[in-house]
């Protein structure tokens, strides 16, 4: 009888001590949690107001005309210095002849300019011979004063066109070989050059085409969007709450998650961090000066940047993602 009431004291006594350890397993997890939130509290700083950015770039045409051919699609990657598009150039390569005939013949008056400079010089050296040797012969009375008048007027003649000559060429500020029509001309033929360069539609930059709006047969007007590219740089801006920059510096590391890929961490660091709130940077930035003002949290944009390269074809990381940055900050 004895044994048998010891054996229900213990039964009794066994599910107190099992609470007691529950209770103490509880404790621990609860005390570890509460410790590692402080902890990641205190050494990191995250927000989910972030995204995945990059500067796109607008191609657009140089000049007027028709789209007679197209070379990219929606989607496509392209590389810098790729021809996009084609300008029908009829109009272009006419415009083009006409300035080379006219740059032709300007130059031809310029030679012939020249020529005629020369020629003035040559006659005045010799008019102004015949004059000192008249004067010299009329003071020693050989020759009569009609035949040094004549001399004289054949030396002023040729004076004048010397000048007239010579003014064809000079330019009279800086009396070097200046010839104002050959210049405009020049500048004609240049720039129909370029037009013609201009009907072959350029990638500017490494990217991948987005927003197309062009087709075969389109007319373009100057800067008309084509297409858009995005380029391949891509980095983060996150938009921390004013009071999680204290600590928070260049050049430390964060760890990315995007919201496409949740089971890969990303890592990048902090580059810069803006010297104005969101806000302030808008187009319309708030007026506070007012009788209704409502203190409210600022965000201020911070960049980040990939720091370790990711393959491209497994994460397609694109402008406008999702993220969520933790930065460590201690």
């Amino acid at each position: 009888m004895a044994e048998e009431k010891e054996i229900q004291t213990e039964k009794k006594e066994a599910p107190k001590g099992i609470k007691r350890t529950i209770g103490a397993i509880l404790g621990i997890i609860i005390l570890g949690g509460i410790g590692y939130f402080i902890h990641d509290a205190l050494m990191f700083q995250s927000t989910d107001d972030a995204y995945v950015e990059t500067t796109t770039v607008q191609v657009s045409p140089k000049i007027a005309g028709h789209i007679t051919k197209v070379y990219v699609k929606d989607n496509q990657a392209i590389k810098a210095g790729m021809v996009v598009a084609e300008i029908d150039d009829t109009d272009y390569r006419v415009k083009l002849e006409k300035a080379e005939a006219n740059y032709q013949k300007v130059l031809l008056n310029q030679k012939n300019a020249q020529a005629n400079f020369k020629a003035m010089q040559t006659n005045i050296s010799v008019a102004k011979k015949d004059l000192d040797r008249y004067t010299a012969l009329y003071e020693s009375g050989a020759v009569s004063k009609q035949t040094l008048d004549a001399a004289q007027a054949k030396y002023d003649s040729a004076q004048a066109n010397l000048t007239q000559a010579e003014e064809a060429l000079l330019s009279p500020n800086d009396n070097k070989v200046a010839d104002a029509d050959l210049r405009a001309v020049k500048a004609e033929l240049d720039q129909a050059k370029l037009n013609m360069q201009y009907t072959k539609v350029i990638a500017p930059q490494d990217g991948t085409v987005s927003s197309r709006r062009v087709e075969t047969g389109m007319y373009v007007q100057p800067g008309s969007p084509l297409f858009v590219i995005v380029p391949n740089n891509v980095w983060v801006v996150a938009n921390f709450k004013e009071n999680q920059l204290r600590h928070m510096r260049a050049g430390q590391p964060v760890d990315i998650k995007i919201d496409t890929y949740p089971d890969h961490v990303f890592k990048g660091e902090v580059e810069s961090i803006q010297r104005s709130s969101g806000a302030k940077s808008s187009l319309f930035p708030p007026e506070n000066a007012v009788g209704s003002f409502v203190k409210i949290v600022q965000r201020i944009p911070v960049k980040i940047i990939f720091t370790e390269k990711y393959d491209t074809n497994e994460y397609n990381v694109v402008p406008g993602m999702s993220v969520i940055p933790k930065v460590r900050v201690k």
